[in-house]
């Protein structure tokens, strides 16, 4: 490299041209590998002035609009990806939701797994339970455990995921008495801090987002089909032959829940769209087409690096935003 002026030698760039004539031929494309979601503008793009993609969310200011989506507690693993992740959301300021707390509503032999207020400064931190749980405890009247628990972590609030067909592949899954609508009414009446509902991958169509959009939440996360569904993830478990497997595959994408979104108009809910989310180019694709204040959330994505090390979840997440911030500064979305 030519220190006076950053370009490259003589000798580096033969070296360049070798190997561009190495790999020619495994470089080739046709039509069919296209991504035809996109208009790409090249001329109105420089790399120097890429920028920032700054948001905020449910009153907290965001680096970038990215959530670490609910993933796993209660395992000894859960220590080591959790402290990563946390660590991640509170250096570049995310937003993060916990798996399960279900553990914390007995004893506090797991706390070490939830307990990551300290590596998150102000960014967003929602714990987690499940409709079933939730139910359970209304009917006992011990919905108060619940508000300890949120309390006991330093979450700013409560993800509520909805889960009735997960429960149903389930062998040992809870059976609900009541609707998730009227669990999520009679808990909403007791709670004094921001709830978030979400799926576990089915999504949710019309009707179940007007019904949403109509209650007193703060938002809502999608849990879309195409990413982890754990109605799959349940029948996998089980060894018996049913008849159960057509349904795992009904449910709504993450792009046809945006487009619920849109139609439902002017709302005051906060949207992590998640479920399917493979590319940062589907993250950018799914937040520009969303027209309410959103992020995009995953969960699946992070669960390797997060349990090798901090480092290589780092490197993974920088990648991801670099590419869509480079996206941003490169493509349209056709149509628009």
């Amino acid at each position: 490299m030519n220190s006076s002026t950053g370009t490259p030698n003589s000798h580096q760039l033969a070296d360049r041209k070798i190997q561009h004539l190495e790999l020619a031929q495994k470089s080739q494309t046709d039509k069919f590998g296209l991504d035809s979601r996109f208009n790409y503008e090249p001329l109105f793009y420089a790399h120097e002035s890429q920028g920032d993609w700054k948001t905020s969310f449910l009153g907290h200011e965001l680096d970038f609009p990215l959530w670490v989506s609910s993933m796993t507690g209660g395992t000894v693993l859960a220590q080591t990806i959790n402290q990563n992740l946390s660590r991640l959301v509170g250096k570049y300021r995310l937003g993060m939701g916990l798996g399960s707390c279900r553990p914390l509503l007995e004893s506090d032999d797991r706390l070490k797994d939830f307990d990551l207020r300290r590596n998150l400064s102000d960014s967003p931190f929602f714990a987690n339970l499940g409709v079933a749980q939730v139910e359970e405890l209304l009917d006992q009247g011990k919905v108060h455990l619940i508000h300890e628990m949120v309390k006991r972590i330093e979450a700013d609030g409560l993800i509520i995921h909805i889960n009735p067909l997960q429960e149903w592949f389930q062998p040992e899954g809870d059976k609900f008495k009541k609707s998730p609508l009227v669990t999520l009414k009679n808990f909403l009446e007791t709670a004094k801090y921001s709830v978030i509902v979400k799926e576990v991958g089915q999504g949710m169509g019309p009707k179940s987002m007007k019904a949403l959009m109509d209650l007193p939440i703060a938002g809502i996360e999608f849990g879309a089909f195409g990413g982890t569904n754990f109605s799959l993830l349940e029948n996998l478990r089980s060894d018996q032959a049913n008849n159960k497997e057509s349904l795992i595959h009904v449910g709504h994408t993450a792009r046809e829940m945006v487009s619920f979104v849109n139609a439902l108009g002017n709302h005051n809910k906060e949207i992590i769209i998640s479920g399917g989310i493979k590319s940062p180019l589907d993250a950018f694709e799914l937040l520009n087409l969303c027209q309410s204040r959103s992020l995009v959330g995953m969960a699946y994505a992070f669960l390797k690096p997060a349990s090798e090390s901090f480092e290589v979840l780092e490197n993974f997440y920088l990648s991801f935003r670099d590419a869509m911030l480079t996206a941003r500064g490169l493509l349209e979305i056709k149509g628009e």
